[in-house]
């Protein structure tokens, strides 16, 4: 029996579980009546995608499409597969996932991987890997880039990530901690974890509004490593929280979530900057990342570690080098304040400003549900196969925003708020 298959779901509070899988449906997707769901999880993660799907029943779900994936199977690909395969994927999968959310399919995921799942194979095949997945995904992630229909993704604590975050103790009392983080973080804690969010939305409502309202040309990171002008794409809207998609539906995209975002302008970026947090990529760790941009463009790049894996990211496509997004993080925040490096995305991103090379949302324009791709474009908006986050906040970096004359008004003091 491999350390995957154990069951570990003794050292996880049931009541808190419940709470998650409810703050799924309620919360991040609002799922309504007759609405059907595609959702993907491991299958390590059957403990709360099992109570999701039930919490989706009893909202009244039409049909819900569970689609399931493995460590152990990802891996026997890779030790076993012909190499010609690493430049396929399932794309029928995702045309038929892409149908399913034009069709008015909400889209759930369940994420918990192992972080360094991939870190011994061939970084060469996990590239290829990478790229034909981007690729085939294309039909249904631009129908969730374009928020054309309710989703969201959150966590369960499996046993290797619980590991690598906690190495020093025993499995149980890894995933008993992830646990507790997790749960602290989606806000679950509490008896009423939906007035929970409610609160906090409206929080991060009235700080998108302050942006909103300077309606700034560009901002400004400066700090140990960075000094960086990021321009804004023109008719930009901030949003952080609940959204609502083009479907009518508000929802809460990430569980959890601390970050207020816009998209800036693919052609408007210059300087350099450094990561203050390792990215975890696909099962490959990527830290200390510096890059310097001229025009928009990652010109240079190195990092400390996973540096071959960072430069095929960045040669996936045109649009690889330039910026989809950037968001705004208090260091105080819940997550940052817990000392704990996740080693996920999700996680780690709402613990420091973070910045994404990549695909654009589209919904982070005014008006951006009536915009074609080509208006999109035009406004500076960025095309790619990819959106991957990574961090460059912390205590010691300021924010300014810039109006055209080039003048500054504080947007962060040593990574909080200075309004």
């Amino acid at each position: 029996m491999t350390t995957h298959a154990r069951d570990f779901s003794a050292s996880i509070d049931p009541v808190k579980l419940d709470r998650m899988a409810e703050v799924a449906i309620k919360v991040g997707l609002q799922l309504k009546e007759g609405q059907d769901l595609v959702l993907t999880s491991s299958i390590a993660a059957l403990p709360l995608t099992r109570r999701i799907i039930e919490q989706a029943y009893k909202a009244g779900a039409g049909l819900v499409t569970p689609i399931f994936s493995d460590d152990e199977i990802t891996l026997a690909r890779f030790r076993y597969g012909k190499d010609v395969g690493f430049d396929r994927a399932a794309g029928w999968l995702y045309e038929g996932m892409a149908k399913a959310y034009g069709a008015g399919a909400a889209r759930l995921a369940v994420r918990g991987d192992d972080p360094s799942l991939l870190s011994g194979q061939d970084p060469e095949k996990v590239s290829r890997a990478n790229k034909a997945a981007s690729i085939a995904s294309k039909p249904a992630m631009e129908k969730i880039t374009n928020f054309d229909t309710n989703w969201t993704i959150l966590a369960y604590p499996e046993l290797a990530w619980a590991k690598q975050v906690f190495p020093d103790d025993t499995d149980d009392v890894a995933v008993a901690k992830l646990a507790s983080a997790i749960f602290s973080a989606s806000r679950v804690n509490g008896d009423d974890p939906v007035g929970a969010w409610k609160e906090h939305n409206a929080e991060l409502k009235k700080r998108s509004t302050w942006l909103n309202g300077h309606n700034f040309h560009a901002l400004r990171f400066t700090g140990p490593g960075t000094d960086v002008t990021i321009g804004l794409a023109d008719g930009h809207e901030w949003m952080g929280g609940a959204s609502t998609a083009k479907n009518g539906i508000t929802c809460n995209p990430n569980i959890p979530t601390e970050e207020v975002f816009t998209t800036p302008h693919a052609r408007r970026v210059s300087g350099h900057v450094s990561s203050t947090k390792p990215l975890s990529y696909q099962g490959t760790l990527i830290d200390n990342i510096q890059v310097r941009f001229e025009e928009g463009r990652i010109v240079e790049a190195r990092a400390s570690k996973g540096e071959d894996v960072l430069k095929k990211m960045l040669d996936t496509d045109e649009g690889s080098r330039r910026l989809g997004e950037v968001a705004l993080v208090p260091h105080s925040s819940p997550i940052s304040a817990s000392g704990i490096l996740f080693y996920n995305t999700l996680f780690d991103e709402n613990a420091s400003c973070h910045i994404a090379l990549g695909q654009c949302y589209s919904k982070c324009f005014v008006d951006g549900a009536k915009l074609t791709p080509d208006e999109v474009a035009a406004r500076g908006g960025n095309k790619s196969f990819i959106h991957i986050d990574w961090m460059i906040g912390s205590g010691e970096v300021d924010i300014d925003g810039l109006d055209k004359a080039g003048r500054a008004v504080p947007v962060m003091r040593r990574g909080e708020w200075a309004a």
